[in-house]
C-alpha cells in the first residue's frame, strides 16, 4: 500500500448482468476517493447503489474497467487474494446489524479478525479498544440481544474498524434507527473521519448524506457528483 495512492480509484468500471436485454446496473464510472475522504452515495432503490457497493467491497467483479484499492489492481487477483484484501483493507456496516446472538459483544468483534492475520493473542485487546472507541467498553460481556438498536450498530461499527481498515463501507447504517440514535451514529462517523478514516456511506436519506463532506448521486447506473456542502 502506498500512502500517496487513493483508497479507491475506479476507471471506466461497468457492471452488466446477463438477460434479454442485458441489464446495465453500473455504466462506465470514474471516481477517486483520496485517503481521508467522507463520501455519501445517494439514489433510489434500483439506481445502482448496491452494485457499486458490491464492486468496491470486492464482493463482485466489474464487467469492464479497472478498480484499484489502496493502489492494488483488484482485477487480476484470485478469489482467495480478493478475500484477503477485503479482510485487511475494508470494514463493512449494514442496516441489519448481523451480530451473532449466541456470542458476547466482545466475541462479535474478536471474530472479525479471523481473516486478517491478527495474532490470536492480540485479538481480544484490539476488540476491547475498538469497543472503547465506540463508547461500549462497559458492554463487552453483554449479549447483543440485550442491547438497544443504537448499541448494536455501535458493536457493528467496532467490528468494522477493529482491523484498522483503509475504507469503511456503510450501507444504510441508520435505516433501522430512530432519529436520536441516527444522530449519535452520524456523530460517531464524524469522529472516525476526523481521526483519518476514509468513509463511503450508501443512503437514500438526504439528511444523512449531508453529514458527509462529499455527495454523489446514482441514477439508472450513472454516478454523478452533486454540489458539495
Amino acid at each position: 500500500m502506498s500512502d500517496a495512492a487513493p483508497v479507491v480509484e475506479l476507471r471506466g468500471v461497468t457492471r452488466t448482468f446477463p438477460g434479454d436485454p442485458p441489464v446495465e446496473a453500473l455504466r462506465a464510472t470514474d471516481v477517486v476517493l483520496p485517503r481521508g475522504a467522507y463520501a455519501a452515495v445517494m439514489g433510489a432503490s434500483g439506481s445502482g447503489k448496491s452494485t457499486l457497493l458490491h464492486l468496491i467491497g470486492l464482493l463482485d467483479r466489474p464487467t469492464d474497467g479497472t478498480y484499484l484499492l489502496d493502489g492494488v489492481d483488484a482485477g487480476g487477483l484470485s478469489d482467495g487474494q480478493r478475500t484477503a484484501l477485503r479482510g485487511q483493507r475494508l470494514g463493512f456496516v449494514f442496516q441489519a446489524f448481523h451480530l451473532l446472538p449466541h456470542r458476547t459483544v466482545l466475541e462479535n468483534v474478536v471474530v472479525a479478525q479471523l481473516y486478517n492475520r491478527v495474532p490470536r493473542r492480540e485479538r481480544a485487546e484490539r476488540a476491547r479498544r475498538a469497543l472503547e472507541r465506540v463508547g461500549l467498553g462497559h458492554r463487552v460481556d453483554f449479549s447483543p440481544v440485550k442491547l438497544s438498536g443504537g448499541e448494536r450498530q455501535r458493536v457493528a461499527i467496532a467490528r468494522a474498524i477493529v482491523s484498522e481498515p483503509s475504507l469503511l463501507l456503510a450501507d444504510e447504517p441508520t435505516g433501522n434507527l430512530d432519529s436520536t440514535n441516527t444522530a449519535a451514529i452520524l456523530d460517531l462517523f464524524d469522529e472516525l473521519h476526523a481521526d483519518g478514516l476514509t468513509i463511503m456511506l450508501i443512503t437514500h436519506d438526504h439528511e444523512v448524506a449531508r453529514r458527509a463532506r462529499r455527495q454523489l448521486h446514482m441514477l439508472d447506473g450513472v454516478l454523478a457528483e452533486t454540489v458539495p456542502t
